[in-house]
């Protein structure tokens, strides 16, 4: 009987407030992991320390991350046109994706890295700057990780949780990378390649969490409760019935529409100022909504 949908206008204020944001965080994680990447490496290679090494350029894939998210996030900025009717947003899932990649193409360069100083029996020269270097790089990545989750949390960014569950990682590997120097200075250099193994396994790990998240949104995953948004449309007087309910989306930017069943003997005009009131009262429950289409039937009908 009747279809109104918002238009991508309607939220692109708060849409690109939250880009921006978004943007900004990256930048500043991206200068920092440059730095502690440069700092594990380098002292790394000085050493000849495999687990540093490794942890090094784990760091500097955060950097790279950061880039790829950077790039996600001006891809999805552009607006929707004729051949891309939905926008751009998923770009910034292709990113998220590409970020879960790169963490097991890590995985592997490091398991490589770790078998070729164990079959050549390489022994990292352990010093008290090797330490302070790891303790000053799991501090700062500390304080990196809460924050830029906090702040995906609050902006509802696949970018910014990604690449913080990124840098969670990097935070057990260094840890890993302190066992391991200290199995080193103990008298046991075996140990330091079997912490780059256990490096290359939190990264694996913090892989397959970042690809599952992604593909939710690639796949098209119902992002809110169908009966929620049920109980929600039924508090607009002249609703019926409502069924029909889909949700798809990023969780900042869902696509939602629904059916609802008015007075069969409600006129056109009637059941348009129905369907606008669900759909305001739809998208002030759910603020990341950013569009509703709202099919309207009689109650009869069928």
């Amino acid at each position: 009987m009747g279809r109104r949908r918002t238009t991508p206008s309607d939220q692109s204020f708060t849409e690109d407030a939250a880009a921006c944001e978004t943007r900004r965080v990256l930048w500043i994680v991206l200068w920092l992991n440059l730095g502690v990447a440069a700092a594990k490496f380098g002292y790394g290679l000085l050493t000849g320390s495999v687990s540093m090494q490794a942890d090094g350029i784990h760091s500097s894939f955060d950097g790279m991350s950061n880039v790829i998210g950077l790039f996600g996030l001006w891809a999805a900025a552009h607006p929707p046109n004729a051949q891309y009717p939905y926008g751009h947003k998923k770009y910034e899932t292709f990113a998220a994706a590409g970020i879960g990649l790169l963490l097991f193409g890590t995985c592997l360069y490091i398991l490589w890295n770790s078998y070729l100083h164990w079959r050549e029996s390489v022994v990292p020269e352990v010093t008290g700057l090797s330490f302070g270097i790891m303790l000053g790089t799991i501090a700062v990545n500390w304080g990196v990780m809460t924050w830029e989750h906090r702040r995906g949390k609050i902006l509802q960014s696949e970018i910014l949780v990604a690449d913080s569950l990124h840098t969670a990682s990097d935070i057990l590997s260094s840890l890993s990378v302190l066992i391991g120097l200290a199995a080193v200075s103990a008298g046991y250099p075996l140990l330091d390649p079997i912490a780059g193994v256990a490096i290359a396994g939190f990264i694996g790990r913090t892989g397959l969490l970042v690809l599952r998240e992604a593909t939710q949104s690639l796949a098209d995953r119902a992002r809110l409760d169908a009966d929620a948004i049920r109980l929600v449309a039924l508090t607009v007087e002249g609703v019926r019935c409502c069924d029909e309910i889909r949700t798809r989306g990023l969780p900042r930017h869902v696509f939602m529409d629904l059916c609802i069943h008015v007075d069969s003997a409600m006129t056109i005009a009637c059941a348009h100022t129905v369907a606008h009131n669900v759909e305001d009262r739809l998208k002030q429950a759910f603020p990341g909504v950013a569009e509703v289409v709202v099919h309207v039937e009689p109650e009869d009908h069928g």
